[in-house]
């Protein structure tokens, strides 16, 4: 358990989700929310990109951690940093204070996907900047991890320890990150409230159980993933390639959440096809049991926005879903 009191996060928050129709797009490109002191979040727009990925930005007193890059070209991103990076030096002063071009970035990756890696080319030029590689030997090596993936290690920024541990199951190269500082475990794309793709089932029920451990062990209070895809209805994600998600939950999910998570995928025991839950949905393997029904649903919903057909969800008095078209 930590020693002290992890510093509150500000997560009441209400996040772009893009726009009803692509002839009136109103989302920025990015929204950035500090969450607290030297913990940003930064969301990209689905005006952008449906994937609309959250980028998490951790920063210590010697150097910063950005965990992903997005999944579209990284130059906002990259702007959007540097000017966080300088006002974060801005009000670090004294013997020892670094400035914009000796303070270090860490680019590192939730896991290897696209669409958390497209922006690292904005990064590759920039002073004192080093962008982790996308394999698990790169992963391994940077961060000094012996024994992938049972072993977690220490990350120091700068009073600033972080916990980095391999969670193999959604992607090889998946981490997750712990930040003592303010209780926030980061998943990436292996627990959100979303639609979980599992590459290994095997390698992720192992995962599930070692972060719901870990979770308990370490005091956890926020678990946090990179996308929102289920809507306010229990059960009930938005189709994939959503462009415009009015009624989305919050990214932040509870401890006890994350165990139901674990204990609802104990329950599919790695059966291809999908599976609902409250809180997420298990999409295991890549066959038609998977990939029919998304895509079918991907493509009425993107003729849908298209059109200008605003979508939104809501439950009836039965406690079915139904649309809601203007």
């Amino acid at each position: 358990m930590p020693s002290t009191e992890p510093v509150p996060l500000d997560t009441r928050v209400c996040w772009i989700h893009g726009s009803p129709s692509p002839r009136h797009l109103t989302d920025p490109p990015l929204q950035v929310h500090h969450l607290a002191p030297g913990t940003v979040l930064i969301r990209q727009s689905k005006d952008v990109t449906f994937e609309a990925p959250f980028i998490l930005l951790l920063l210590g007193e010697r150097r910063a951690l950005l965990l992903d890059t997005g999944a579209v070209d990284g130059a906002a991103l990259r702007a959007s940093v540097d000017g966080l990076v300088e006002d974060w030096l801005a009000t670090r002063t004294g013997p020892g204070a670094y400035d914009l071009g000796s303070y270090e970035l860490v680019v590192a990756h939730t896991h290897a996907h696209g669409d958390h890696v497209a922006g690292d080319a904005a990064f590759a030029d920039r002073p004192a900047t080093t962008v982790v590689g996308h394999d698990v030997a790169a992963v391994r090596a940077f961060f000094g991890i012996a024994d992938w993936p049972g072993q977690f290690v220490s990350f120091e920024l700068g009073r600033r320890t972080l916990d980095i541990l391999g969670i193999p199951g959604h992607h090889a190269t998946s981490i997750a990150v712990h930040d003592p500082t303010t209780g926030l475990l980061h998943t990436g794309d292996t627990v959100y409230p979303g639609r979980i793709y599992v590459d290994d089932p095997p390698a992720l029920l192992a995962t599930l159980d070692r972060l719901v451990a870990f979770a308990h062990d370490r005091g956890v209070r926020h678990v946090l993933g990179c996308h929102v895809e289920m809507t306010t209805t229990p059960g009930r994600d938005h189709p994939l390639g959503a462009r415009y998600q009015p009624d989305e939950p919050s990214p932040f999910m509870t401890v006890a959440q994350l165990a139901a998570v674990r204990d609802a995928f104990v329950t599919v025991g790695g059966r291809p096809g999908i599976h609902r839950f409250d809180d997420v949905v298990f999409c295991v393997g890549k066959g038609p049991r998977v990939l029919v029904p998304l895509q079918a649903r991907a493509l009425l919903e993107r003729a849908r926005w298209q059109l200008g057909l605003r979508r939104a969800m809501r439950t009836t008095e039965t406690g079915l879903p139904h649309d809601d078209r203007a």
